[in-house]
């Protein structure tokens, strides 16, 4: 059986990345924003943090994209041939949509309150009776999706570690003698 550290790596470090750094910034940069002296510089570093942000990020889901397309490569015949394997992959494959999706959504709507420029926020996520109305629509949503990429990619980690036991040579012998009793 051939290594495949590659796209084990580009998924592990990809994936790691885009967990850690959505966190990161949920739980600290649009907090800390908040700080900022006026409430027009709160909006503005919380949009400057994010826009550098994003090509790390958009760089990380690519690196775990082409991974977990080199991983399901690898593994082809364990997932017609192993049992448990193909429904993992089948999760792991809808939570990535799901992530990807939501980072997106996230996204578009980081534009539209980057768009206005140094607006008055309480918060990166929290909008203050100043903020313009689309302005705070979108704040108000991004408080709740800040949070929905970190779990979606938090449960695809552990979704990866349980695909790495799947692959222990007691696990491939237990779901291979099950596919075969059927």
């Amino acid at each position: 059986m051939a290594r495949n550290t590659l796209s084990r790596s580009l998924h592990d470090v990809g994936l790691s990345a885009w967990f850690g750094g959505t966190l990161a910034n949920a739980v600290s940069l649009n907090a800390a924003a908040g700080e900022a002296g006026r409430a027009g510089d709160s909006g503005a570093v919380a949009n400057k943090g994010w826009d550098r942000w994003t090509p790390v990020n958009a760089a990380a889901i690519g690196a775990h994209l082409v991974g977990s397309v080199g991983q399901l490569s690898a593994n082809k015949s364990r997932l017609g041939g192993q049992d448990g394997v193909a429904t993992m992959a089948l999760v792991k494959t809808g939570l990535t949509v799901a992530a990807l999706g939501v980072t997106a959504y996230s996204r578009s709507l980081g534009k539209t309150v980057s768009a206005h420029g140094p607006v008055p926020v309480a918060s990166g996520t929290q909008p203050s009776h100043e903020t313009p109305d689309d302005v705070a629509a979108a704040q108000k949503k991004l408080a709740a999706l800040q949070w929905v990429i970190p779990a979606l990619t938090g449960v695809l980690v552990v979704v990866s570690s349980f695909a790495g036991e799947q692959q222990r040579p007691v696990d491939q012998l237990h779901g291979l003698t099950q596919r075969l009793l059927g």
